[in-house]
């Protein structure tokens, strides 16, 4: 369903932990926006992060939303960062239709020494290294992955120039998490949130889709025309007006943010994709893995007359006797 309106009130509100998409037809640009609730805070709670670890986390987990609910085929959306910073990895996978999980690597002293330095920006606590973006589309077909560098920069601004370099499509990106204090259960606790709008530039006009000529002499340097749109430029800068907090203040409200930006110019949102924290784990799953150890393997992961697992992903808990795996053949 599309809804089309010069003002708020027929606009819909999808609440928390639902992706929307949003078209706005004057100026060639279609994104995807969402807020982040119950969903994320499940997850960054039962892990119990640091601070910074649980806001970086978050600003992942909310690009890893707006990307992954734009799968057309069933399969699963994989972002992982492995870089030399004090949050040397972060994992958070979306499986298609709806399931988010996510998890964070990090060296407590390390994260604490950023802490008391200052230093606790997204680029600060990653350092530098590679973000892997991939799309497995399950057994029997190719996985497909995308590499960009971490230098340094935001998650913003390196999902950006992913897009740019991979795809030539000017992309603008928004991400932003904070929490707040509420009653849960009749008690007062911290309550994460988190908000991301993602833009792509993508005009019908064959001409302003050119790609960029080769620098030769006295021609074109090179430059992606694009970019340089009046279309896309007004786009970037009224993405540029968005305050962190509005990214993720449930006050707000992902179509009250698409109005303010966009409502003299016309905007279209489209039936929303809810996200919800579901992992994939299962004792068969983690058996069979178990499975393929050698009886060294086996005997060194035996503590107290049993193995004990826990998913990296989910906390959970899986207990299993060695005597399982006595007979399976040792490589």
């Amino acid at each position: 369903m599309i809804s089309e309106t010069p003002g708020l009130g027929s606009f819909g509100h999808a609440g928390d932990d639902n992706v929307v998409p949003f078209q706005v037809d004057a100026l060639d640009v279609r994104g995807r926006i969402v807020q982040l609730g119950p969903m994320l805070d499940a997850i960054l709670t039962r892990h119990d992060y640091p601070q910074e670890v649980a806001l970086l986390l978050a600003e992942a987990v909310t690009l890893t939303a707006l990307l992954g609910t734009s799968l057309k085929f069933e399969g699963k959306f994989i972002f992982q960062t492995q870089t030399d910073g004090p949050v040397d990895m972060l994992v958070a996978d979306f499986t298609t239709p709806d399931s988010m999980r996510a998890y964070a690597r990090f060296d407590a002293s390390r994260v604490e020494e950023a802490r008391l330095s200052g230093r606790t920006a997204p680029e600060d606590l990653l350092g530098k290294g590679v973000l892997a973006l991939t799309i497995d589309q399950g057994a029997h077909t190719q996985r497909y992955q995308g590499i960009v560098e971490l230098d340094g920069s935001s998650l913003e601004e390196v999902a950006r120039r992913y897009f740019l370099q991979s795809e030539q499509i000017p992309t603008s990106i928004r991400l932003a998490a904070g929490s707040q204090m509420l009653s849960v259960d009749g008690g007062t606790r911290e309550v994460w949130r988190a908000g991301g709008i993602v833009a792509q530039f993508l005009p019908d006009a064959p001409e302003r889709m050119r790609m960029p000529d080769l620098h030769g002499g006295d021609g074109d340097d090179g430059s992606d025309a694009r970019e340089t749109d009046d279309a896309w430029r007004e786009a970037e800068a009224l993405l540029a007006t968005i305050e962190p907090t509005e990214l993720w203040d449930p006050s707000v409200g992902a179509e009250r943010l698409l109005f303010r930006l966009f409502h003299e110019h016309g905007v279209k949102v489209y039936d929303s994709t809810g996200v919800h924290d579901r992992c994939s784990c299962s004792r068969d799953k983690i058996g069979a893995i178990l499975h393929g150890f050698t009886a060294e393997e086996i005997e060194s992961s035996v503590e107290n007359g049993k193995i004990q697992v826990d998913c990296e992903f989910c906390s959970t808990r899986y207990e299993f006797d060695p005597a399982e795996f006595a007979d399976k053949e040792r490589r």
